[in-house]
């Protein structure tokens, strides 16, 4: 028979509440560590081109359709081609060591290797038009890119996040006009003003799987 040290007797009395603290411990650590807030908002990766958004869009109110040109016609949003660029910078700029990516892209036809910062998940559909034409501003999903030097993540876009919009749009509604003008403001209560242009507008956001599940 074996006989163990009087220690373990009062320490048996603490393995439960430790148990139960390591099990939350882990649970907490792995919601808080695999959510989007902690894996991807602020993830802003180095480009191969200093491209500053608070110059172009901000400072030269470059608008946004100009170089993201299929935006309100195609479901994804494309990545400005290397003529777009040196539209302009044929003239401006045109031997700065900055451009540099840009001009071999130019001479050779190779597309610059920009780096993708907004990816979702290949399992979820996002249609750009569909959210473009409905009158939802850049800014709900981008943040301020006319401000950004460098452009991060601002939002989760995680599911969770996508269906709170989908079930109530109003305060991310606007005149589809004005989705690309970052400092806009309604002109009265965001919430009013949104309920009417989604009852002008017919929206009415799919919060069933196979919206953006396809």
């Amino acid at each position: 028979m074996l006989n163990f040290p009087p220690w373990t007797t009062t320490i048996r009395a603490f393995l439960p509440p430790l148990g139960a603290g390591g099990l939350l411990y882990v649970i907490t650590l792995v919601w808080y560590g695999g959510s989007p807030l902690t894996t991807d908002v602020g993830y802003e990766p180095v480009q191969p081109v200093p491209y500053s958004h608070a110059l172009h869009a901000g400072t030269l109110g470059i608008n946004c359709l100009y170089c993201h040109t299929n935006v309100d016609k195609a479901a994804h949003a494309n990545v400005p081609a290397t003529e777009t660029c040196m539209n302009c910078h044929q003239r401006i700029k045109a031997k700065s060591p900055q451009l540099a990516a840009v001009r071999e892209s130019w001479s050779t036809g190779n597309p610059v290797e920009w780096v993708k910062v907004h990816d979702l998940p290949d399992f979820a559909y996002f249609n750009h038009s569909a959210h473009i034409k409905k009158g939802v501003g850049c800014v709900s999903c981008h943040g301020r890119i006319d401000t950004m030097e460098k452009v991060s993540q601002r939002e989760k876009l995680s599911m969770g996040w996508c269906l709170e919009c989908h079930r109530a749009p109003e305060k991310n509604l606007r005149p589809p006009e004005m989705v690309t003008v970052m400092d806009w403001k309604a002109p009265e209560d965001p919430q009013t003003y949104g309920a009417r242009l989604k009852e002008k507008n017919h929206i009415n956001p799919p919060v069933h799987c196979s919206g953006c599940h396809r």
